[in-house]
């Protein structure tokens, strides 16, 4: 069944104009009056909902039974990203949603490349809130995983209000999963580097200020890639029923 993002407070027997994009999509789905959609608003659970008008820039439906339904993993992770180049940062938001991820924080550390400020820094935030909208309306989830402003990397690694952070490195002695084998499931934070990782100052300062050196094992990954191997570590790990 198509599942729909909606920005705005849904409740049961009500009837609600779905936005312009939604309309769009249904179109495009051909679907029709009668036919049932799941729609949320982030906030936690689904509605079941009936199209009620089909139109080209405006449709309505019916919301009819709510469900307390959630996909959400059973410890947080939030993934602290420095800024890759080009489009990887999307592919990041989009695979991490997919795979559970509870925040994005998005850094900038002396290797990016990418600097954001301004209205750019806008308007890239509101473009990857979108991908997690997106995300979530594909994988099931019903609550919208938090994107944060950029920070400078040197800054962040102050903060203290934040749970347990893992700075993922090839020059720890211990990985990932053997760490995560003997610990029980908690709150994380992931803290992955750019293109070239962390300069060993970077690397040197997180560790001061409290930060878990471990390795994906081996293999050196791309950016692009360590956050998705991390999260499915500690899934296969820590996600036991």
């Amino acid at each position: 069944m198509p599942r729909f993002y909606c920005s705005f407070p849904l409740q049961t027997g009500t009837e609600i104009e779905l936005p312009e994009n939604i309309s769009r999509h249904i179109l495009v789905l051909r679907m029709r009056a009668g036919d049932e959609i799941t729609v949320f608003n982030g906030d936690g659970g689904e509605h079941l909902a009936v199209l009620s008008e089909v139109g080209k820039r405006s449709s309505r439906a019916l919301l009819k039974h709510f469900s307390p339904r959630e996909a959400e993993l059973q410890f947080a992770v939030t993934i602290a990203q420095a800024l890759p180049e080009g489009s990887k940062m999307d592919w990041i938001i989009e695979k991490c949603v997919e795979l559970g991820a509870a925040g994005i924080q998005p850094l900038m550390s002396q290797r990016c490349v990418v600097r954001l400020s301004g209205e750019r820094a806008l308007k890239r935030l509101q473009h990857w809130q979108g991908i997690v909208a997106a995300a979530s309306e594909q994988c099931g989830r019903n609550r919208l995983a938090p994107v944060a402003e950029a920070v400078d990397f040197t800054a962040w690694t102050s903060r203290h209000d934040l749970h347990r952070r893992i700075l993922l490195t090839p020059r720890a002695t211990q990985s990932l999963s053997q760490w995560a084998t003997h610990q029980p499931r908690q709150a994380v934070a992931l803290v992955i580097g750019p293109e070239g990782g962390f300069t060993e100052a970077e690397e040197a300062l997180a560790e001061s200020q409290g930060m878990l050196p471990l390795s994906m094992g081996p293999r050196v990954l791309r950016t692009e890639t360590a956050a998705m191997a991390a999260l499915s570590t500690l899934s296969a790990l820590w996600e036991r029923d």
